[in-house]
């Protein structure tokens, strides 16, 4: 859970207090609310020694990387990718704490911060999409997807357009690189978690 601060609603902290920033008030306005129940979300929790969160989803708040700046500790952050495909899943390495989920690379500018990091969550008001809710002997649905997929469309195409994709703190904007070298899971670890 982030610590207590008085800074914005849009202000963000690792568990430790060691890596802290904000989000920009018009990049979270943008930004789409969403609850994942993903076996992957879950696993990311239990990796880093949080409580798996299931029947309860993770909340994310999807926004253009462009919109979150770190003001502290960005020498802790740390990248782990559940399998060799996955997604970037971004976390403080000081305390363990998930920060943000993105894709394998700079150029498609997405990224779902877990809004447990900041001090009042609701801010970020109505969850919007409910993504991979478990439906016994099926599979599981998402409600909601058609306006999460648009929302991520436009805020990619804009950034892209406007080369504000380059001006994100996961990526080194000269080189493309990510900014931690990126842990992969062995299969054995990743079948040790939620599936």
């Amino acid at each position: 859970m982030a610590t207590e601060t008085t800074e914005t609603p849009l202000a963000f902290s690792c568990s430790c207090g060691s890596l802290r920033g904000h989000l920009t008030s018009e990049g979270a306005q943008a930004g789409t609310h969403v609850a994942c129940h993903c076996a992957d979300c879950r696993a990311n929790e239990v990796y880093h020694n949080l409580p798996d969160p299931a029947p309860e989803p993770v909340r994310l708040l999807q926004i253009s990387p462009e919109a979150i700046t770190i003001t502290q500790g960005a020498e802790h952050l740390r990248v782990l990718r559940l399998t060799r495909r996955g997604i970037f899943r971004w976390y403080a390495g000081c305390c363990g704490t998930p920060i943000a989920n993105t894709l394998a690379s700079a150029k498609l500018p997405f990224a779902g911060m877990r809004t447990a990091l900041f001090e009042n969550p609701d801010h970020f008001g109505k969850i919007r999409v409910e993504a991979f809710v478990p439906q016994p002997g099926k599979p599981p649905r998402t409600k909601g997807a058609l306006p999460m997929v648009l929302s991520l469309f436009k805020r990619m195409g804009a950034a892209r357009l406007s080369g504000r994709w380059r001006d994100t703190p996961f990526f080194d904007a000269e080189t493309g690189e990510p900014m931690a070298a990126v842990e992969v899971l062995s299969k054995d670890a990743r079948a040790a978690l939620p599936k």
